[in-house]
């Protein structure tokens, strides 16, 4: 009873504390004004309107003015008591622009010309007015598909699909719904901490996206939510050189609380450059930034969105400094009969522009989660929540929770791992050769995943074993409670020419865990061994295909290799700090692969056919040896920033480089091992992003060997050459350059490899180029080892060919003053970049 009575104590003092102000916002014509901003004069506390234009408040019983602002409409203030659960409406009259207020300096110049150049004068200023503050965030994202057609590229769209996103019979709803409640801290120049109290995501446990795009204008360079909607980032309208990329209209002055306020219209002067276009008002005589409503679209450079409105409302918190108060988002996407729209919309509150940091407050984690964030119940987020859900929003809730609860409820059940474990489709007889083949079984103590590859994905053909079928596979569990896998990847290799065949297999044990500290550490373990055909450059650099088609069609058989009864052990380990580290051992017997064909498409060219071993240095094959080796990989990018979540952290890089250092030792008389050597390089790889002037990729390096008493030519260094159309890595190889030639067991050498991107810098000024999107890249790679071994080429060329291809003319010059040239078809682009991501692989263990 006492328990009781105090609850009902609990709910009275709540009651007498907490009262809920609401209400809608209209025009002066009756209709809805959505995502208007509502605050109460002299705090920073405040909200905004949903889409349906209707707010609410809670705050405690007191005398208040309201005060409600949208772009475009007149301020109102309203002053009441609030003693209760109370409604207050709004009605907004258009602002009542007046044109004589400012002063023409000249009859041939806008008057916004003036004011803009009194606002980029001002705009240093203001980007570091407050040396830090703190403030709350209340986030809402919503994506909403419009229409989705019943087939995509050919292929249809499932009904479970569609019922699995919740849509409509038309292909309408809510795709994803999300809400965050966080505490932003930022000190100047360059820190930030975001702490995400609360996250919620509809039909999910998830924790959402939780990471608000922060858009200042006081930036020359605006960056609007990541570098792929656009890496050149957009041109702020206040920007230093901001009249050179914007025409400005002044369409006249309105008051708000004693202060004028200018309105302009801001439109590029070119198209196809990254620049914004819509109103933006400055406060005269201050020159800050009152508010702005700007448009970026596909003329803009905008990519993957087809348009994207960016509206910001600022409000005074401490005299003449002024921060956003509201944010909105609204971006649409229309590709491929699919039509999706979404409202990203922020509320800033609580502003403290003096807060005091505990002492390295700031550190290496950039977003922290709370350990309950995602774990509040539907009335904690009645209560805290800043805009009103609206009718679909709360049954896209009801609905997608609902079935998570019975998901999960059930995901241990014996009755739910079934159903899961005969959801999977039938297993067609042509799958192993197209398609491939595999399964999943799920239990309470984790998963088992198999799968077998397409036998026609790894065919390949070469004159030392003929037509080749490999059969790949992998095995893999999850141990759920000490988050870790081990997977099993085996390999069986027939040439049907030579009769042989090879077998082997690695076994891999992950591991992620955490210290008493929360740091986060990761090992993997990887045992493997068996018989199998290596390339004399263990990095592989002769895509089997590429090599086949250039065999059977042209007689080139680049591919040179052999054949080696192989034990290997990897460790290696992953820290916090951006440092890895791997150390490896290996012991091969090398045994020679002679070609025993040499069948080509056309029999002109067979005679074009070489041995099987590169003779551009070899007279003859080698002969077999064994070789043990150790390696050691030490690989650091410092500055390494981390989102952290409640049971791990999350890497989100660093603007700092990094390095590597490689060496590995040959052991001589070790199990009969041949080789004594000791070889070793340093790398330093980066990419920097320059903005308008494009992205920047580099790689660096020296090496060479201290020791080279027995060096055999598979452990030679190795310039990863390519010699076929196809293009080899970027920033990692030489496009024009042999395979062999140049491999060196020199004491040093030096490499540099030099891409940079334009990301449409001057292609946007060509009519033809511009509406493509297509964009320029050139650069250049080199090496050299000695006056009698070098080499260096040029190259130039167009990428984001629909958004995949890139085709580049490449120039080079060796040695021996002989020029070469050639063109080069890769992967480039918004998309194709992403095929070409983790190719240059900073861990080098040589294996």
């Amino acid at each position: 009873m006492r328990l009781y009575i105090l609850a009902i104590l609990l709910c009275c003092q709540f009651n007498v504390i907490a009262q809920k102000v609401t209400g809608t916002i209209f025009t002066a014509q009756g209709d809805l004004l959505p995502y208007s901003s509502i605050t109460i004069k002299g705090t920073t506390k405040g909200t905004s309107a949903n889409e349906k234009a209707k707010y609410a408040m809670t705050v405690a019983p007191g005398t208040y003015t309201f005060v409600c602002q949208h772009l475009g409409y007149a301020a109102v203030e309203k002053k009441i008591t609030v003693t209760g659960d109370v409604e207050l409406s709004f009605v907004l009259s258009d602002v009542k622009l007046n044109l004589e207020t400012v002063v023409i300096r000249n009859d041939r110049e806008d008057p916004a010309y003036e004011i803009i150049r009194n606002a980029i004068k001002k705009r240093n200023y203001f980007s570091k007015q407050v040396n830090q503050f703190t403030c709350n965030i209340y986030g809402k994202d919503l994506i909403k598909l419009n229409a989705l057609p019943k087939r995509i590229l050919g292929r249809k769209v499932p009904d479970e699909d569609r019922k699995d996103m919740g849509l409509d019979s038309s292909g309408k709803g809510i795709i994803y719904l999300a809400e965050n409640i966080s505490k932003v801290s930022i000190q100047q120049p360059d820190k930030l901490k975001l702490e995400v109290i609360s996250s919620r995501v509809s039909g999910s446990d998830g924790f959402g996206f939780s990471f608000p795009s922060f858009i200042s204008l006081y930036n020359n360079n605006v960056k609007v939510f990541t570098e792929r909607l656009n890496p050149r980032g957009f041109v702020s309208p206040i920007a230093d050189g901001a009249i050179g990329f914007y025409k400005f209209k002044f369409l006249g002055t309105f008051f708000e609380n004693g202060k004028s306020i200018s309105s302009i219209r801001v439109t590029p002067r070119r198209l196809y450059e990254p620049l914004f276009s819509g109103i933006i008002n400055i406060i005269d005589d201050e020159w800050s930034i009152h508010s702005f409503d700007l448009m970026l679209t596909k003329t803009a450079q905008l990519e993957i969105m087809d348009t994207l409105q960016i509206t910001q409302l600022h409000v005074a918190i401490d005299n003449d400094i002024r921060r956003v108060k509201n944010q909105l988002l609204h971006f649409n996407v229309r590709q491929l009969g699919i039509d999706v729209t979404g409202n990203f919309l922020t509320v800033y509150s609580d502003y403290n522009i003096n807060p005091k940091f505990p002492k390295k407050y700031f550190d290496n984690v950039v977003i922290k989660y709370d350990t309950g964030v995602n774990k509040k119940s539907k009335a904690y987020w009645d209560t805290v929540r800043a805009v009103p859900l609206e009718q679909e929003e709360m049954l896209d809730y009801q609905k997608k929770d609902s079935i998570l609860k019975v998901t999960k409820d059930s995901s241990m059940s014996k009755r739910y791992i079934d159903s899961v474990n005969k959801s999977q489709r039938k297993i067609k007889p042509l799958d192993i050769f197209t398609a491939g083949i595999g399964r999943y079984r799920y239990n309470k103590k984790g998963s088992i995943n198999w799968r077998i590859e397409p036998l026609v994905q790894n065919a390949e053909y070469n004159p030392a074993e003929g037509v080749v079928v490999q059969l790949k596979g992998a095995i893999s569990k999850n141990l759920y409670n000490s988050r870790s896998s081990v997977a099993l990847f085996p390999v069986i290799r027939y040439g049907f020419s030579n009769t042989h065949l090879n077998a082997y297999a690695s076994l891999v044990y992950n591991i992620r865990t955490q210290d008493s500290a929360r740091k986060l550490k990761r090992y993997a373990i990887a045992v493997s061994g068996g018989k199998r055909v290596s390339e004399f450059n263990k990095q592989g650099v002769i895509p089997p295909l590429n090599n086949s088609i250039s065999t059977l069609f042209y007689g080139k058989n680049y591919m040179k290799t052999y054949e080696n009864t192989f034990g290997a052990v990897t460790f290696s380990k992953r820290y916090e700090s951006g440092v890895r580290l791997a150390v490896s051992g290996l012991y091969e017997n090398r045994i020679p692969l002679n070609n025993t064909t040499n069948f080509t498409f056309y029999k002109k060219d067979s005679i074009k056919i070489t041995p099987n071993y590169p003779v551009e240095q070899l007279s003859s094959q080698f002969q077999q040896h064994q070789a043990a080796i150790i390696a050691v990989s030490f690989s650091f990018k410092p500055g390494q920033r981390y989102i952290q979540f409640p049971n791990y952290k999350a890497s989100i890089g660093s603007k700092y480089p990094t390095f590597t250092l490689n060496y590995s030792k040959g052991i001589n008389k070790v199990f009969g091992s041949d080789v004594d050597f000791d070889k070793w390089s340093f790398n330093i790889q980066d990419d920097k992003n320059l903005k308008l002037a494009g992205l920047l990729k580099y790689k660096i390096g020296v090496g060479g060997f201290l020791n080279n008493k027995q060096v055999f030519f598979q452990d030679y260094q190795h310039f990863n050459g390519n010699r076929t159309a196809g293009a080899s890595a970027y920033v990692n190889s030489y496009q024009l350059a042999s395979y062999y030639a140049n491999s060196t067991n020199a004491n040093v050498y030096a490499i540099g490899h030099l891409e940079h991107h334009f990301n449409g810098l001057f292609t946007n000024k060509i009519p033809f180029f511009r509406k493509l999107n297509w964009n320029l890249v050139a650069g250049s790679n080199a090496f050299y080892v000695n006056k009698n071994n070098h080499y260096v080429e040029v190259f130039g060329g167009i990428e984001n060919i629909l958004k995949v291809f890139r085709v580049d003319v490449v120039v080079g010059y060796d040695q021996k003053n002989n020029t070469s040239s050639g063109i080069r078809i890769g992967a480039g682009g918004l998309l194709g970049a992403s095929f070409n991501r983790g190719a240059n692989n900073n861990i080098d263990i040589g294996f």
